[in-house]
């Protein structure tokens, strides 16, 4: 009985052991079925995106993913739509369901979405390598490639779902984005930062009883690498041979890294003139509507500039474009209003005469027309400080640190500009019409009584020109949210009168905040000469205190900028149009010319003065950032945010050059000519009268 019982026992163990071995041999004929079918799928796809070649992509095979010594990269694809980083699938049954960030992917029965969402993983540590040879985040693109599928589409994440055939047509249809010299660069980077994989497929550590056929990775023939110094120098060199549009998405390894950075609540970009922030702010959009769920708003005080950026948008980043939405600080405020169902009525002209009235009839005239005869005065007061911090009570102003403005007030002077104020409010009623302070404060008021959450982020250029009640309201519309507020600018570039402490606001930056310490525009003699103009000069920074001029590291030298003194307009004007033909004769383009002027009526007249010389113009009232082969004409307002090869700053008034008089209006004219000055990237011509 005991031995029938061990026997029964042995026999027992060995079908255990024979089916375990089953189990195993199955298991590993299953593994490398899946590693052959895998190896075919990558081997359709590549043949798939072959005639990528013929128009001059480069295709990467088998790369090693950067940080790993055992994970693989399928293949990488280089050309003038940017860097896709591809993985190839050959499954079967693959279905698509939801869109818009719910998107899940299943293979049969099996839910994959997580698998493909490791892509975006990847993609992000391939931009955070890529992003110490400067390459912005924009140009990758990260795409899971089905080779057994026709007409697959989605997103996971950053990962775009696309069949074999219209991988092939999304990069050939892809927006050029870079230039020859770049695809050249972005090579020999994207070889740095993923080598060959020398590891290959790995044997199966198991007998199995039908012979498996390994394949051998196909290996890159060797090439000669740059240096991280050459590569940034190549990007550079390449930059500054293309038109000025081009140079102003190009982008420095430390801004990339700001670009793509996370902060925890709101945050702050500031940097001298030249430094890029405004690229900065623009890569960081796309960045965030491509990682972010939500739609983004990028906005800032010049009303034309938002078309403009949009238009570099859809050059640096086509495939984010729409997801984002460009609008000047008081369109997003009637846009609130709008959506709130307010009805208003905005006449600039009727609030002009409002004012006049106002100020004419008001009792408290004479007082304030004995301290500043100039009316102007007064309304910035009123609009900047009063209507510009939102304040509602007369114990609130007499409370107010009047920060920025540099004439001091007594208690009985602020109680005459209140009064003044409520005139010119009772005015405005009275004609039934709103200023743009008041559309500002409308919809902050709508923010108090509902939520809106049509954008998750907000990037705000050039913050220093807004009011504290602008930057509140788009601090409304997101509040701390992560990522949710991003203000750039330099206070030392505020041109318009006032100013405040986002305390004020209640916004905490928290120590989120980057200065930006390069200057890749301006050569070391276009810099000395506009520092001149700021020296002595201090500013209200909005994080508290007084703020001085951030220094930047200059990059490039060049020819010391041209000042010249014309006793008559007319002189100026014939050696302006000499300088003018000079560029012209040099080979300049036209398009990368800036004309800047203190008034509209100057432009004008520039621009008519141009068009009979027979030079092609666009006034900057007019051009929405695409590329034209013509001089721009602007005010020094108009150009903020912007940059030109050459500018040439016409009829400067010799009063502004003379030594500071320590007056609120002298200083404003100076950091006016500041600006100006600090938009011309190789050379500066100043012409004063």
């Amino acid at each position: 009985m005991a031995a029938g019982g061990s026997a029964a026992r042995e026999a027992a163990y060995q079908r255990e052991l024979a089916e375990e071995h089953d189990r195993a041999a199955a298991a590993a004929r299953e593994l490398v079925r899946r590693f052959n079918a895998g190896s075919l799928g990558e081997r359709r796809v590549r043949e798939a995106l072959r005639p990528l070649e013929s128009v001059g992509y480069r295709i990467l095979e088998d790369r090693q993913w950067p940080g790993s010594s055992r994970a693989n990269v399928d293949l990488v694809v280089i050309g003038r739509g940017g860097l896709f980083v591809v993985d190839a699938k050959n499954w079967a049954e693959v279905e698509v369901v939801g869109a818009d960030g719910a998107t899940r992917v299943y293979r049969g029965q099996e839910d994959v979405t997580d698998e493909l969402a490791r892509l975006a993983d990847l993609a992000d540590t391939i931009e955070a390598r890529l992003a110490e040879h400067g390459v912005a985040p924009s140009v990758i693109h990260p795409l899971a490639v089905f080779s057994r599928n026709a007409g697959i589409s989605g997103r996971v994440h950053t990962v775009e779902l696309l069949s074999e055939s219209d991988a092939v047509r999304r990069m050939l249809n892809a927006p050029t984005v870079l230039s020859h010299r770049l695809v050249d660069r972005l090579d020999a980077a994207a070889r740095l930062v993923m080598p060959e994989h020398s590891t290959g497929p790995r044997p199966v550590a198991v007998v199995l009883p039908t012979p498996v056929r390994h394949l051998s990775p196909v290996e890159d023939a060797p090439v000669e690498l740059l240096s991280r110094e050459e590569v940034e120098a190549g990007f550079l060199a390449a930059h500054l041979a293309e038109p000025i549009e081009e140079w102003m998405t190009f982008l420095h390894p430390e801004q990339v890294a700001v670009v793509r950075r996370s902060y925890s609540g709101p945050s702050r970009i500031r940097g001298a003139a030249g430094t890029g922030k405004t690229v900065v702010g623009l890569h960081r959009a796309a960045y965030l509507a491509r990682t972010r769920p939500g739609r983004v708003l990028v906005t800032t005080f010049v009303r034309t500039l938002p078309d403009v950026l949009r238009a570099l948008l859809r050059r640096l980043a086509p495939d984010v474009v729409d997801r984002v939405d460009f609008l000047g600080v008081h369109e997003v405020a009637k846009t609130v209003l709008v959506g709130h169902g307010v009805r208003y009525r905005v006449d600039p002209e009727e609030a002009d005469r409002a004012w006049a009235t106002a100020w004419r009839e008001s009792p408290a005239h004479p007082e304030l027309a004995a301290l500043e005869s100039d009316h102007e005065y007064w309304r910035d007061e009123v609009r900047l400080v009063i209507k510009g911090r939102g304040i509602t009570a007369l114990a609130e102003y007499e409370d107010c640190a009047r920060t920025g403005r540099r004439r001091a007030l007594t208690q009985s002077q602020r109680g005459a500009v209140w009064g003044l104020f409520e005139d010119y409010d009772r005015e405005l009623r009275r004609r039934q019409v709103w200023d743009f302070p008041d559309v500002v404060a409308g919809a902050r008021a709508c923010l108090t009584e509902a939520q809106d959450h049509r954008w998750s982020s907000v990037v705000v250029d050039e913050a220093q020109d807004l009011s504290a009640a602008m930057v509140g309201l788009l601090h409304d519309l997101v509040g701390d949210a992560p990522d949710g507020l991003t203000l750039i600018g330099d206070g030392q570039q505020s041109i318009y009168p006032g100013g405040y402490t986002l305390g004020e606001l209640g916004i905490s930056l928290a120590g989120r905040g980057v200065v930006m310490t390069r200057n890749y525009r301006n050569t070391v003699e276009i810099a000395d000469f506009a520092r001149e103009l700021l020296r002595g000069d201090e500013f209200a920074d909005i994080e508290g205190g007084r703020g001085s001029a951030d220094v930047a590291e200059l990059m490039r030298h060049g020819p010391v900028p041209a000042l010249e003194r014309f006793a008559s307009r007319t002189a100026h004007d014939r050696a302006f149009a000499a300088h003018l033909h000079s560029l012209v004769e040099r080979g300049i383009r036209a398009g990368d010319i800036g004309v800047l002027t203190r008034t509209n009526r100057d432009a004008e007249n520039a621009a008519e003065y141009l068009k009979r010389m027979g030079i092609p113009t666009v006034l900057l009232t007019r051009w929405d950032g695409a590329r034209i082969d013509a001089v721009k004409v602007g005010t020094t307002y108009r150009a903020k945010g912007l940059e030109f090869a050459q500018v040439a700053l016409l009829r400067v008034p010799g009063r502004v050059l003379d030594e500071p008089d320590g007056s609120e209006r002298r200083m404003l004219e100076r950091r006016a000519v500041y600006v100006a000055a600090t938009r011309a990237r190789d050379g500066l011509w100043v012409g004063v009268v």
